[in-house]
């Protein structure tokens, strides 16, 4: 007994905001790419290399939260989750390009001893990487918002992308900082190597949270842990349960287990505990499916059942030790 909730109104929003995050990133592209040019600062174009990137995750993503957003069909009959779980180690490959690409424009500016940046053109390159960290502040927690609203994986992970932008910006313009009052013109690549280390760190976090969803890893502990305690909240109706099975799709759960009821139970009895349950997992977690499949009890272990209340057989017995755990 399951269902995969379709998106509704949770598809048209992220869809909007993966937008915006398009748009953001094309402007940023332009901009720094012509002032990094210009005033030939790697460490500008470095980052224009990175807002390229970015602009194509952000195509990634927006692409795959209309795909995860399709309601499921014949040949997708869990849905379409996944989609975002691959965009997310999608872009964590692009930002991993981006890294290597940084790196060794860097190093071939630092092994060279060629001084191309103009510092008396600074102040153009501070006020462009500015413009970029108020730009991509404002998008990533916009982002970040819809992300946690929606548990859309892909939308956080292209919000990480524009965090991490921001932190890298800061960095390039304190490096150009730096230039302007040293006039040690080789900090830029030092800066950029900096740059590149960030990015590398966000690229592996990232390829590790998607590699997990996309091979079926359980949900977090702490989940599980609550819809175990949600289950045992049960226990004058639930003798037990067991072969909990728990997975995460995109921005689906999915939660089947064994659960064990009176043998007394009738059948209509059994769906009512069950759509009981369900339902309280679903009120928890929003966006799960929910399967169960029921088993009646042996009678074997009526002295530590706690739905003696509900079993004829067992009136004659009192309990002991609490509901039953999970076995």
């Amino acid at each position: 007994m399951g269902e995969v909730i379709p998106a509704g109104g949770d598809g048209a929003l992220k869809e909007k905001t993966a937008r915006l995050s398009v748009a953001s990133n094309t402007f940023l592209v332009a901009t720094k790419l012509a002032v990094g040019v210009a005033i030939g600062s790697v460490g500008i174009i470095s980052e224009a290399i990175h807002s390229a990137i970015d602009l194509i995750a952000a195509v990634v993503a927006y692409f795959s939260v209309r795909q995860s957003a399709r309601p499921p069909d014949e040949c997708h009959t869990f849905g379409h989750g996944k989609y975002e779980s691959i965009s997310g180690l999608l872009e964590a490959v692009l930002i991993l390009v981006a890294a290597v690409l940084i790196i060794n424009e860097a190093i071939k500016n630092l092994l060279g001893g060629v001084e191309t940046l103009n510092v008396d053109a600074l102040g153009a390159g501070i006020a462009v990487m500015l413009l970029s960290a108020g730009i991509n502040l404002y998008v990533s927690s916009r982002l970040m918002t819809v992300a946690k609203k929606t548990e859309s994986i892909a939308l956080e992970s292209d919000a990480w992308h524009l965090r991490t932008d921001v932190y890298t910006s800061a960095g390039v313009v304190a490096g150009l900082v730096l230039i302007k009052l040293t006039g040690i013109v080789m900090l830029d690549s030092f800066v950029a190597l900096g740059v590149a280390v960030i990015i590398l760190k966000a690229a592996f976090d990232l390829i590790r949270r998607s590699f997990e969803d996309l091979v079926d890893r359980s949900l977090p502990p702490e989940e599980e842990a609550r819809i175990r305690e949600i289950i045992n909240e049960h226990c004058t109706a639930v003798i037990s349960f067991h072969r909990l099975r728990t997975r995460r799709s995109g921005p689906n759960r999915f939660v089947d287990l064994h659960m064990v009821v009176p043998r007394t139970a009738t059948l209509e009895e059994a769906y009512g505990i069950v759509k009981h349950v369900e339902a309280d997992v679903k009120g928890e977690f929003p966006r799960t499916s929910v399967t169960i499949r029921v088993q009646p009890c042996t009678g074997e272990d009526c002295l530590a059942c706690a739905v003696l209340s509900a079993c004829p057989e067992c009136e004659h017995l009192t309990l002991h030790g609490g509901p039953e755990k999970e076995r």
